[in-house]
C-alpha cells in the first residue's frame, strides 16, 4: 500500500508549544536581574525571546506545510551545505579582534551560523544515507566522504570556539550513520582515534583545561573555576521537591553566572523543584518519543532518516545541557533546546519540530 496523507501530530504540535512558552517563563523568572544590570530594561532578555519564539512558531507552521520530500534533491542540499560552509568561514573573519567569533550581529540581534549547521548535516546525511544505506560500511562510497564535509564543519565550528556545538555534530552523524547500519568496530575505531586528539587540544586551550579541572574538582577552587558548577547544585539542591517558587530563585541573584542562558535548568530546579524538572523531562520525553514515532512510520529511507536526525538532536543537546548543568559532564557552552535565552537556538529548533510535523502527516501504509 502507498504512503498515506494523515492530520499533523497533535501530541507533537502541543508539546512544542507548551516548552516554548515554559521557556518564555523561565527566561523572564531567570534574567530580569542580569538584564537590569546590562541593559537598564529587566525585560529586555523577555522580549528577545518572545520575538524569537513568535518568529520559530512562524517557522514551524511553515515547514509543516512543505512537503519534506521536497528537500530530497541533490541541487538544495549541496546548497545548503555550501552556504553553511560560507556563513561559517564569513563569521571567522568578520571581525577578528573577538576572542568568540559565533555571531552576526543585527542591532539587538544576533544570528549564530553553527546553530544552523546542525540541520545542514541532519539534511546532508539524510540524502546521502538515503541513497547509500547498503554502502554504509564502505570507506570509498560513505564513510570518507561523509568524514571530510564533517570534519571541514567541526573544524570550523571548533576555531570560533564552540567545541559543544562540534560536539553535538559529531554525535548525531554517528548516531544517523549507526541508524543506517555502521558497524560498531567503525565507532570504536574512530572513538579511539578522535579521543586523544581532542584530548590534547583541549588541554592546550586554556578555558577548555579550566572547565576540565572544574568538572574533576570544583571545590578545589570554590570562587574561580569551580564557582558555577558549585552554584548550579547548590541550586538545584535547594529546589527539593516543589521547589522555592517561581521567580523565587536566590541563586539566580549573580551567583550563577548568566542564569538564562546555559544554566537555566538550575534555575528551574531551584524555582520548581524536582516536579518541575521531571515535567519538563517528560515534555521532552514526550516529544521524542512521537519524534522517533514519526521516523518509523515514514514512508521512505529519506523521511526516516531526516526525521530520526532531527529528534536526535533536540534529544542529545537536552540530554548534554541538563547532564552539564547537574555536574555529570564537563561545563562548555550548550543551550537547553525551547527553554535557554538565545533566538538562533530556538528558531533552529522549531523549524526541525516543524519539518518534523510534516513528516507525521505520511505514513508508509
Amino acid at each position: 500500500m502507498g504512503a498515506r496523507k494523515l492530520a499533523f501530530d497533535k501530541v507533537m504540535f502541543t508539546t512544542a508549544i507548551a516548552l516554548v512558552l515554559g521557556g518564555i517563563c523561565m527566561v523572564y523568572s531567570a534574567s530580569g536581574l542580569v538584564a537590569e544590570r546590562e541593559f537598564s530594561n529587566p525585560h529586555h532578555y523577555l522580549l528577545k525571546q518572545t520575538v524569537a519564539a513568535g518568529i520559530g512558531l512562524l517557522l514551524m507552521v511553515g515547514a509543516m506545510g512543505v512537503d519534506y520530500r521536497r528537500y530530497n534533491r541533490p541541487s538544495l542540499v549541496f546548497s545548503v551545505m555550501a552556504g553553511t560552509v560560507l556563513l561559517l568561514l564569513l563569521v571567522l573573519v568578520i571581525d577578528p579582534e573577538r576572542d568568540f567569533q559565533r555571531w552576526f550581529r543585527f542591532g539587538p540581534f544576533a544570528l549564530q551560523p553553527s546553530e544552523g549547521a546542525k540541520l545542514s548535516v541532519i539534511l546532508f546525511l539524510a540524502y546521502w544515507l538515503a541513497q547509500r544505506a547498503e554502502a554504509v560500511n564502505s570507506l570509498r562510497q560513505v564513510l570518507l566522504p561523509t568524514a571530510a564535509l564533517l570534519g571541514l564543519l567541526i573544524a570550523l565550528i571548533v576555531v570560533q570556539p564552540d567545541l559543544g556545538t562540534a560536539i553535538v555534530l559529531g554525535l548525531i552523524a554517528v548516531a544517523m550513520l549507526f541508524l543506517a547500519g555502521l558497524r560498531s568496530a567503525w565507532i570504536i575505531a574512530t572513538a579511539a582515534a578522535v579521543t586523544p586528539v581532542l584530548g590534547v587540544m583541549v588541554w592546550q586551550v586554556e578555558y577548555w583545561r579550566i572547565r576540565i579541572l572544574a568538572f574533576i574538582d570544583p571545590w578545589r577552587d570554590q570562587l574561580g573555576y569551580g564557582f558555577q558548577s558549585i552554584q548550579s547544585l547548590i541550586a538545584i539542591a535547594t529546589g527539593g521537591l516543589t521547589g522555592v517558587g517561581f521567580v523565587a530563585s536566590h541563586q539566580k541573584r549573580f551567583f550563577i553566572p548568566k542564569p538564562h542562558t546555559d544554566f537555566i535548568f538550575a534555575v528551574l530546579g531551584e524555582e520548581l523543584g524536582l516536579l518541575g524538572c521531571l515535567t519538563l523531562l517528560a515534555l521532552f520525553s514526550l516529544l521524542v518519543w512521537r519524534g522517533l514515532r514519526a521516523a518509523l512510520r515514514a514512508p521512505d529511507r529519506f523521511g526516516f532518516f531526516l526525521a530520526a536526525g532531527l529528534t536526535l538532536q533536540i534529544a542529545l543537546q537536552a540530554l548534554l545541557n541538563i547532564s552539564i548543568v547537574l555536574k555529570l559532564l564537563p561545563t562548555k557552552g550548550m543551550p537547553l533546546p525551547f527553554i535557554s535565552s538565545g533566538g538562533s537556538s530556538l528558531l533552529v529548533t522549531l523549524a526541525a519540530v516543524g519539518v518534523l510535523l510534516n513528516i507525521s502527516q505520511h505514513d508508509d501504509g
